[in-house]
């Protein structure tokens, strides 16, 4: 059994169908991908966040998708996180990353926000950035678009093509991390990546 007891899986995004399918919100994907395997509902809410509670793989976890908006995410997921008596040791964030090439996932066990605002949030929350990370790689645009446009925008159809196989390899980080521990996932997923066609 690892160390490590993440037991509250968070995935950041925007509520709302106009948001539903854009860049930034590929984090609320890996959870919904993770609550359809698992057979686990996103059924309850407090301090304005949707969760369910479950096992995935035997492991007891909390689900969880704040529904502030991202740059307010901080505040509902640090009360969530006292209300169920955890810890950040215990918090694992799955975001969305433009530092990060589409098809690449990342994970860290802390750090700064990287200029990510629902990141951002969650530091100023719990006072600092101790908590792990599943960064999910978007890419940078292509052309001169601007950075807010771009992850509030919805997948090329290049990456279309290949979001599913992203979304399910992120699933299986998560998976690997609950079972195996942190290090185990760093190590089985830093040199994966999903290749978009060049044309």
């Amino acid at each position: 059994m690892p160390e490590d007891r993440f037991q509250l899986i968070v995935g950041l995004g925007n509520p709302g169908e106009a948001y539903r399918l854009t860049r930034h919100n590929v984090g609320f994907m890996v959870v919904d991908r993770l609550a359809q395997t698992h057979q686990l509902t996103l059924n309850r809410r407090k301090f304005k966040v949707v969760f369910g509670l479950g096992k995935v793989d035997g492991r007891s976890v909390i689900l969880a998708k704040p529904m502030t908006f991202m740059n307010m995410s901080g505040p509902a997921i640090r009360d969530l996180t006292h209300f169920f008596n955890l810890d950040k040791k215990n918090l694992l964030v799955i975001h969305d990353d433009i530092d990060l090439v589409f098809g690449k996932i990342k994970i860290k066990q802390k750090g700064g926000d990287g200029g990510h605002k629902g990141v951002k949030s969650l530091i100023e929350a719990f006072g600092n950035g101790a908590f792990a990370r599943l960064r999910v790689g978007i890419g940078r645009p292509q052309t001169r678009q601007e950075a807010r446009a771009y992850v509030l925008g919805r997948f090329d159809t290049n990456q279309e093509k290949l979001l599913d196989d992203v979304i399910t390899m992120a699933q299986d980080a998560v998976e690997t991390i609950l079972l195996k521990g942190l290090k185990e996932g760093m190590n089985r997923f830093s040199r994966k990546e999903i290749r978009l066609e060049r044309g």
